[in-house]
C-alpha cells in the first residue's frame, strides 16, 4: 500500500448537496481509484449512481471518506480493522446533522483535523 503524507491539509467541504468523484478526490487527497476500491470494501460508502454510471457523493459520504482516509493512512489501520472501526459508528443519512456519527464520542473527536478545517476556511476568507 503506498503511504499518504499524513500533514496534507484538506480544503474545506463546499456547500452543495453533490459532488462528482474528481471533486471528492480533490477534497480528500485521494485518488479516484481509490475512491472506487474503498466503495467494495465499505458498505457504508453508497453514492448515488446516474446516467453512465456516474457517481455522486453526498456531504457525510465526504466526511467518511475522510475518515477512511484518517483510519487508514494517518493512524494505521488495515482495511478490515477500519472496516471494524467504522462499523462502531452509525453514519445515517436520514439526520440534520449527517456529517457526525451517532456515536459520536470524544474518543472520535480530532482537534487537530477541526483546527486544520478552520486554517482552510480562514485562509479562504483572507483571500
Amino acid at each position: 500500500m503506498e503511504n499518504q503524507p499524513s500533514n496534507i491539509v484538506l480544503p474545506p467541504i463546499p456547500a452543495k448537496r453533490y459532488f462528482t468523484i474528481g471533486e471528492v478526490s480533490d477534497l480528500c487527497g485521494v485518488k479516484s481509484h481509490v475512491l472506487r476500491y474503498w466503495e467494495q470494501e465499505f458498505t457504508q460508502l453508497k453514492p448515488v449512481k446516474r446516467g453512465g454510471n456516474r457517481r455522486y457523493y453526498q456531504h457525510h459520504e465526504v466526511m467518511l471518506i475522510r475518515r477512511i482516509r484518517q483510519l487508514l493512512y494517518e493512524e494505521g489501520f488495515t482495511i478490515s480493522g477500519a472496516r471494524g472501526r467504522l462499523d462502531h459508528l452509525d453514519y445515517s443519512e436520514d439526520k440534520q446533522d449527517d456529517h457526525l456519527p451517532l456515536s459520536f464520542s470524544q474518543t472520535d473527536f480530532n482537534i487537530a483535523d477541526l483546527r486544520k478545517e478552520l486554517q482552510g476556511v480562514l485562509s479562504i476568507l483572507k483571500a
